[in-house]
């Protein structure tokens, strides 16, 4: 592999692509106006290629079939877009089926529930919803983990069921930073982490914050405690396009987390600009993006 492209490399392993519709989905609230518009590709790559992004991978908010076939046809015909993490109604009794049908989707990588959306705080351990789960592995398919701190415990048990299941914990498991909150969040990381076939992405940590209060100073140790606990080989950075223009800029994120990762090793550096995201999610090699 030619050393000097694969430095130039950098995948966005976390955004979001949508047809809006209003009033838009349950999280889109009447504070996020600026969100309440169709997000494109020529959206994305107006802020990714300015900041050295080569490929990405988008991540389902509808939570339907329809907008699952919708990202992979995008996907498709766009080679910036490298892999699409999608939906699938995991507690169906005619999942196998589904999943077969969503696996053939072209780029489709995984598969995404928003658990921290269930009322149920021990959703990830019903029967039905695992079962969905043991499908995933034989098809090639990843799980995002979408949750927040509080089912981290839960989410451990979780884990533990499926050995041989690649999951991928979204936005550092949704840390209450807001609070300067650290120490129980950390510990149950830790515990996470020790689990091989999970990864974790470093998206979506500014919007935990206050958005228009917070600094780097505060940001920082929980880059810190991610890298401690994963090591760089399992961390994958993700820009949570366009929900992070809540509390920055897409250059502005990036720039914060490249400069929080300046201090370790170029090898190291390469796991969590590329190497982590392709790893996990089985992608084709990441080009210039410039191409449809």
């Amino acid at each position: 592999m030619d050393s000097s492209r694969s430095q130039a490399r950098c995948i966005d392993a976390h955004h979001h692509l949508w047809r809006y519709r209003h009033p838009g989905p349950a999280w889109m609230t009447e504070q996020m106006t600026e969100l309440h518009r169709d997000i494109g590709v020529e959206d994305l790559r107006k802020v990714a290629l300015p900041s050295g992004i080569t490929g990405t991978v988008v991540v389902e908010v509808e939570r339907t079939a329809e907008e699952t076939r919708w990202l992979a046809s995008t996907a498709a015909s766009d080679d910036l877009i490298l892999g699409v993490v999608g939906w699938a109604e995991l507690t169906n009794p005619s999942v196998q089926a589904e999943l077969e049908q969503v696996a053939e989707l072209p780029k489709l990588k995984g598969v995404r529930h928003p658990i921290h959306d269930e009322t149920d705080p021990d959703f990830v351990l019903r029967d039905d919803f695992n079962r969905g789960i043991s499908h995933l592995h034989r098809l090639g398919l990843s799980y995002d983990i979408l949750i927040f701190e509080d089912h981290l415990p839960q989410t451990i048990k979780f884990v533990d069921r499926h050995p041989n299941q690649i999951f991928v914990l979204n936005h550092i498991g949704k840390p209450r930073i807001r609070h300067a909150s650290i120490r129980l969040w950390l510990r149950n990381l830790l515990e996470l982490a020790r689990r091989p076939n999970v990864y974790c992405k470093l998206s979506g940590v500014l919007t935990e914050a206050e958005w228009d209060r917070w600094t780097p100073q505060m940001i920082t140790p929980y880059i810190d405690a991610v890298l401690e606990a994963f090591g760089a080989s399992r961390v994958m950075f993700g820009s949570d396009w366009p929900i992070v223009t809540l509390a920055s800029t897409y250059k502005g994120w990036i720039e914060m987390v490249r400069a929080a990762i300046e201090p370790l090793s170029d090898e190291e550096r390469q796991w969590i600009l590329w190497r982590s995201a392709t790893e996990a999610y089985r992608l084709e090699a990441a080009g210039s993006g410039n191409g449809r």
